[in-house]
Parts: structure tokens; C-alpha cells; sequence
């Protein structure tokens, strides 16, 4: 354990930090499921509302700089080439 006070502080902010980014990292899971999901059923609207949901949060996750841009871009590519190629 630090003996510093401000070493003391960043400690406990960067756990709060991190249990934050892992919750909105599990959310981001949960959201490209649903696409999934939704996708294996047939329902393409429903696909495509799930994946408009998916995308925008992915890019908040990237702004905030939870995961990196690209990596955004490419589950976003993914989930719209999964409902793209729906019949």
C-alpha cells in the first residue's frame, strides 16, 4: 500500500475507473448479443434496431476511450454485415 496521500487517492480512482469501464464493457457484450439474437430469429428489423443500439453505444465506449476507435468500427462493421446479409 502507497504512503502517499495522493498515491492513496489515484488508487482508489483508478479502481473506480476500472470497475466502470469493465461494466460498460459488459454492457457492450450484452447490446451485440442482442443483434445476434435477433439475427438468428429472422427478425430484421428487429436486427437492425438492435444493431443501430449496439452502434451507438460502441461509440460512446470509443469516445470516452473505454475501447479504441477502431475497434469500434469493426464490431460495428460485423454487426451490420450480419443484418445486411439477412434475407
Amino acid at each position: 500500500m502507497a504512503n502517499i496521500k495522493s498515491q492513496k487517492k489515484r488508487i482508489i480512482t483508478a479502481e473506480k475507473a476500472r470497475q466502470r469501464n469493465k461494466a460498460v464493457r459488459s454492457e457492450l457484450k450484452t447490446y451485440v448479443k442482442k443483434v445476434r439474437v435477433a439475427a438468428e430469429s429472422g427478425d430484421k428489423a428487429a436486427a437492425q434496431e438492435a444493431a443501430n443500439a449496439a452502434a451507438r453505444k460502441l461509440d460512446k465506449a470509443a469516445s470516452k476511450g473505454i475501447i479504441h476507435k477502431n475497434q469500434a468500427a469493426e464490431r460495428k462493421s460485423g454487426i451490420q454485415h450480419l443484418v445486411n446479409s439477412m434475407e
